[in-house]
C-alpha cells in the first residue's frame, strides 16, 4: 500500500488483528495458518511491517475471508435493515465485520421441547439475550430461566434447547459459524433460536 493510504493501511492492520481475536487465535496460531513467521505477523498488525499484497492474499485466506473485503474502504452504511423470514419468525441479520456470525431475532410461544431426542448437540458457540418475556433453555439435564435483559451463554456441544415460558418471549441469538452450520444441518430453528438457513 502507498503512503497516501494511511487511513486504509490502519484499518487493514485493525481488521487483520480483529478478526485474528473473533477466532480465538494467537498470532502464532494464525501465522502458522497463514505460513507467515509470527514477528513478521506481529509487525504486520503493528504498522511496522509494509502491507505486501502477497501477504494481504495470505491472511485473507487464513482468516476466511476475501482481499476485497480485507482492504474496503469504510462505506456510510452504517445501519442495516434485517432479512425478515416470514415462515419461520425470524429476523436475521449477517455480521460482516466477522465472518460467519450471525444475529438471529426470533419470538417464541412454545416450551422448549420435553424429549431429549429434540435437544441438539453440535460444534460451536451461542450467546443469547432474552429481549421480553421468560425464556428457558434447557441445556444438558439443567433447565436454566432467562428473563428479560439476561443473557445466556454456552458451548453448543452440550445438547440444548429453548423455548418460553408463561407466554410469548423475543431473544435475540448470536452465533459463531459452527454454531450456525450445526443447526442449518439439524433443519433450522424449529425448537430454539437457531438461525435461518
Amino acid at each position: 500500500m502507498t503512503p497516501h493510504d494511511g487511513g486504509l493501511d490502519s484499518l487493514v492492520r485493525q481488521r487483520i488483528r480483529a478478526l485474528r481475536l473473533a477466532q480465538g487465535w494467537s498470532l502464532e496460531e494464525l501465522a502458522t495458518r497463514a505460513r507467515l513467521s509470527q514477528s513478521t505477523l506481529s509487525r504486520i498488525e503493528n504498522g511496522q511491517r509494509r502491507l505486501a499484497l502477497d501477504s494481504l492474499v495470505t491472511l485473507a485466506r487464513a482468516l476466511d475471508t476475501t482481499l476485497d473485503q480485507l482492504v474496503e474502504t469504510a462505506t456510510d452504511d452504517i445501519v442495516t435493515s434485517p432479512v425478515i423470514d416470514v415462515t419461520r419468525g425470524q429476523m436475521h441479520w449477517p455480521i460482516t465485520a466477522y465472518p460467519g456470525m450471525t444475529v438471529v431475532r426470533r419470538r417464541m410461544t412454545e416450551p422448549p421441547p420435553e424429549s431429549p431426542s429434540r435437544m441438539r448437540a453440535h460444534p460451536g458457540h451461542e450467546w443469547l439475550v432474552v429481549l421480553s418475556g421468560t425464556a428457558v433453555l434447557l441445556l444438558g439435564d439443567r433447565r436454566i430461566r432467562v428473563e428479560a435483559n439476561q443473557a445466556a451463554e454456552f458451548p453448543t456441544m452440550l445438547p440444548h434447547a429453548i423455548g418460553a415460558e408463561g407466554g410469548p418471549c423475543e431473544v435475540l441469538g448470536v452465533f459463531d459459524r459452527d454454531a450456525r452450520r450445526g443447526h442449518q444441518r439439524a433443519g433450522g430453528g424449529d425448537e430454539g433460536s437457531g438461525p435461518p438457513r
